[in-house]
């Protein structure tokens, strides 16, 4: 996908679309010292990685309030998301954890150079002080057993997590109902006809 098509799917200003192609140009740069998406995915870099992030702002419908992303890695979803809502939603606050020393320091680049507010965390998700989010995200990140224990440390009551899930996502699920109660709405994902997007709330220990 070209950023042109990237523009069709995805209504976002020319301030953000800067904001996106200064994001690009630092991940080319930075990507070969320090691995920050696999090498073969940058030829489509803006459907894979760009794409695969935003369309998850429209389901979310957060306007303000605590965002949480956690294993940002190489900022997916959490500062396309950010970059999303320095326009549309000003009052977001972005949280994005990362236990890497050096993807940290990436990401704080990255919120530098693009000019937008995210407090980057370079601590492990399960030893950081419980983060009160309305929205928490997560991609590729672990199982969606494990993910809901994260969810329900970090998340305030009333709120809901987002998880973008593959193949796997069925087998996944009925492990994670063995421990967990939840609601959950299911949205096809617009880069992979195989993935979706989970909107997952009301999460409890069984």
């Amino acid at each position: 996908m070209s950023k042109s098509a990237f523009i069709a799917a995805v209504d976002v200003s020319r301030e953000t679309m800067a904001r996106l192609e200064t994001y690009e140009a630092l991940l080319r740069k930075w990507n070969p010292a320090i691995n920050l998406v696999a090498k073969s995915t940058l030829k489509d870099l803006w459907s894979r990685h760009f794409l695969d992030s935003a369309q998850i702002f429209a389901l979310a419908q957060a306007r303000s309030g605590i965002w949480a992303d956690l294993g940002t890695g190489g900022g997916f979803p959490g500062l396309v998301l950010a970059i999303m809502a320095a326009e549309q939603a000003p009052d977001l606050e972005f949280h994005c954890v990362e236990s890497d020393q050096r993807k940290s320091t990436f990401l704080r680049a990255v919120v530098r150079d693009c000019g937008i507010r995210a407090q980057i965390h370079a601590e492990r998700i399960e030893s950081l002080a419980p983060l009160q989010a309305d929205v928490l995200t997560a991609r590729a990140l672990a199982p969606l057993d494990l993910l809901l224990g994260f969810a329900e440390r970090h998340l305030k009551p009333g709120g809901r997590a987002i998880f973008s899930k593959g193949a796997t996502e069925y087998r996944e699920r009925s492990i994670a109902l063995a421990n967990w109660s939840f609601d959950v709405q299911e949205y096809p994902s617009k880069t992979d006809s195989n993935a979706v997007i989970l909107s997952i709330g009301d999460i409890r220990r069984v």
